[in-house]
């Protein structure tokens, strides 16, 4: 392994002492000390950078002209590297570097190394994409309150738990490091928010730049995370979701061809181009991928945008051994082309560990050691803790940290005395080196932050709403519980409930309440299994709708209301087939209006009760919490449906329910269709007890049903539908922003 060392240091001074301290970090990229003395070297990198700093005065920028002249040792039979290429810098910066990332690793040891030759930044611009993405961070701490919507103590530092204690690191372009440490150590905490997707409720205090920028909403487009569990629509084949992922992901002025080009490359290099027209699916299914395909196509979908810093989360959980073997060297493949890679990794493989550049070792949330795995053992070795021959040096380290059962105390108590000793390292101080130089950057440096960022032209507004509608609609298709058997189910209930009512509608004393039973029990069966059957929609979806909100693929608005749409067709065509049946079968008043008016009904009652099935699922965390706030209002809307009590009778405390029932008005207005102008309603016998109804209006006037209302109830239908669904998408939208 070769060593670079600094050779000299010319510095041109104008007011200000210049930041010498700083540079000592370039002479050493793997956290050791060299000597200062030149050697012999086949190769010299002369680097010139102009950095604009504030003057002693406090007025304008005085510049430094900082030369470095760096030898290196012959690369281990790779021979010398002297062809430069020249790197983008901003206005004033000029850079000459050689790159040699390309050069393949020889051995093992090359790979524990973090001098990967990779060129200095220019701070004279603001351009991850071309300069690579430098992310360090200080003094970092996480909190959590416990809560979503981070409200519990009064955002007070009480009754919050730290999660993240003081950490400080660093990761450079070309780099893949590893954030290792015993379950309950904070891994995930702190890469969720290195990467700027901690939850609610995350209170971060702290420092975290990336290229001298804090970071911000704009690292979701710069940025790529691969988590732990893949969420996927398992109805879709791996084509169609990279397909559908890439329209939304994607620059909007990225052609067509280009685009599926995109695609082409990423499944070949994810090796899944065998499985393109496989359906993803789930656990039930015959022919579906495997868990090491289902991750590589979690990896191909973030790579979509060509992402200058990849985040991963124990991305080789449930894989064998060779699966993860292969996606680590995906992974390092991806770094040595300038990639930052940071991934949180539990009991790798002593292969894999040795793959990895720099690791992060924490313990109850502190730095334990961050640098090379070689320089981990060292350190444990220095300290009194021996890796024996022959074992996992990872699961030494994470051991080493563990809190055993038993001894919690004492191992907490060793694991915090190397958080400590590390702290006052010399890898500790080449660390804060560079984590000062970027922080210094930040502080005194005028970038154009915007101008990439900026440049970037999401999809347009309805291309993503048709994009999600597009999957929602296959995905519903292809659902066979969701389609086949709702409609099978209508057509059967259809015929039964017609059959049991063949031959009683007549225009008689016997037939009003055969009429009005008729109409009921229509206006219940499409009330109450639509209801329930949509409460496990939105609870099923919500963690992947969570997920891509988060990363801003589509709006919380844009997701409800294409869902609802995808839905529509079915929830027309199920009730409308099912009047046509159910209505001749029972014969009911065979004329047109009475048909429509029928017909218009049901399928209003279906879609209202599905929109308050909608509202419900997503104002509840659970579809039993949902049920059981549910079948109260069922009751409510039950009783005051007109057929049970006459509404002019209600008490005045319940009057009001019945402006909120569907089905009275529904109800009303199927009965009005079937009374209205009818004269000769058959009387055998009258009694002052039992009276006739001559004529239509007799039966209208019994319900306290008015003519006049007919139109009025199918605009109040329409209206609650609205209602619940602006319920149901306002539940949705702060469930979304409480998490």
């Amino acid at each position: 392994m070769s060593t670079n060392n600094l050779s000299s240091l010319k510095l041109t001074r104008s007011d200000n002492p210049p930041l010498a301290a700083y540079t000592d970090y370039y002479a050493n990229t793997n956290g050791r000390a060299t000597s200062p003395t030149p050697t012999d070297a086949d190769e010299q990198i002369e680097m010139l950078d102009v950095v604009g700093m504030p003057g002693s005065n406090g007025e304008g920028n005085s510049k430094h002209k900082i030369a470095i002249a760096r030898r290196s040792n012959s690369l281990n039979g790779c021979g010398s590297a002297t062809d430069g290429s020249p790197l983008a810098s901003g206005a004033g910066s000029h850079m000459a570097i050689t790159d040699i990332s390309v050069t393949p690793p020889r051995s093992a040891s090359e790979r524990n190394s973090s001098e990967r030759s990779l060129p200095l930044r220019s701070y004279s611009k603001w351009s991850p994409t071309e300069q690579g993405a430098t992310l360090v961070w200080r003094d970092l701490c996480v909190y959590t309150t416990g809560d979503p919507d981070g409200s519990s103590g009064g955002g007070s530092m009480h009754n919050m738990k730290r999660i993240i204690n003081n950490s400080t690191g660093a990761v450079q372009p070309g780099n893949l490091m590893a954030l290792m440490g015993s379950s309950g150590s904070g891994k995930t905490t702190l890469m969720s928010t290195l990467a700027f997707r901690q939850p609610a409720g995350t209170i971060v205090q702290g420092d975290i730049l990336i290229n001298g920028r804090r970071i911000g909403p704009f690292m979701h487009r710069i940025s790529g995370y691969v988590y732990q569990d893949d969420l996927f629509i398992d109805t879709l084949t791996v084509l169609e979701h990279m397909t559908f992922m890439a329209h939304l992901r994607l620059d909007r002025r990225v052609s067509r061809c280009e685009r599926k080009a995109i695609i082409n490359d990423l499944l070949e290099r994810t090796g899944l181009l065998s499985v393109v027209h496989t359906r993803i699916g789930s656990g039930d299914d015959k022919k579906m991928l495997s868990g090491g395909e289902r991750k590589r196509l979690a990896f191909a979908v973030e790579l979509l945008n060509d992402p200058v810093i990849l985040f991963c989360d124990e991305p080789t959980t449930g894989l064998d051994s060779f699966s993860a073997q292969q996606l680590v060297q995906t992974l390092y493949d991806l770094a040595k082309k300038g990639t930052t890679i940071l991934c949180t990794i539990h009991q790798p493989s002593s292969q894999l560990f040795d793959m990895f550049n720099n690791v992060l070792l924490l313990a109850d949330g502190r730095v334990a050691f961050t640098g090379s795995p070689q320089n981990a053992l060292n350190f444990f070795a220095e300290n009194g803790y021996h890796c024996p021959e022959a074992y996992n040096p990872a699961d030494f380290l994470i051991g080493v940290l563990a809190t055993d059962p038993g001894y919690e105390q004492a191992s907490q108590r060793s694991a915090q005395h190397l958080c400590d000793m590390f702290a006052v390292s010399g890898a500790a101080k080449q660390r804060d080196m560079l984590v000062n130089l970027e922080i210094h950057m930040a502080q005194t440096g005028d970038y154009p932050f915007e101008a990439e960022v900026e440049a970037f032209r999401s999809a347009a507004w309805y291309k993503k709403f048709h994009v999600i509608w597009y999957r929602a609609s296959l995905s519903m298709m292809r659902d066979p519980t969701i389609q086949r058997m709702r409609f099978f189910q209508k057509m059967a209930m259809a015929i039964i409930i017609g059959a049991c009512f063949a031959g009683t509608t007549t225009v008689s004393q016997l037939g009003v309440q055969a009429v009005q039973g008729a109409l009921f029990v229509m206006i219940s069966e499409n009330t109450y299994h639509p209801m329930y059957s949509v409460l496990n929609v939105f609870p099923q979806g919500f963690p992947l709708f969570l997920r891509e909100t988060r990363s801003g693929m589509y709006s919380t608005a844009q997701y409800y209301v294409a869902n609802i749409l995808a839905m529509l067709p079915g929830m027309i065509v199920e009730p409308l087939l099912f009047v046509i049946i159910c209505y001749w079968i029972s014969g009911l008043r065979a004329t047109f209006f009475a048909f429509s008016i029928t017909a218009i009904s049901v399928v209003l009652v279906m879609n209202v009760a599905t929109a308050c099935g909608c509202f419900f699922s997503t104002a509840f965390n659970s579809v039993p919490l949902a049920m059981a706030y549910l079948v109260p209002v069922d009751y409510i809307f039950m009783i005051t449906s007109g057929i049970f009590i006459k509404i002019s009778t209600l008490p005045m405390a319940f009057y009001w329910t019945q402006f909120l029932s569907w089905m009275l008005y529904a109800n009303e207005a199927m009965t009005i269709a079937q009374w209205s102008g009818v004269q000769n309603i058959t009387c055998f016998e009258e009694s002052e007890d039992l009276p006739c109804f001559h004529t239509g209006q007799d039966v209208l006037d019994k319900y306290s049903f008015n003519e006049a209302h007919l139109y009025r109830n199918l605009l109040a239908i329409v209206a609650i539908y609205f209602g619940f669904h602006i319920l149901g998408y306002y539940c949705l939208w702060r469930r979304a922003k409480k998490i």
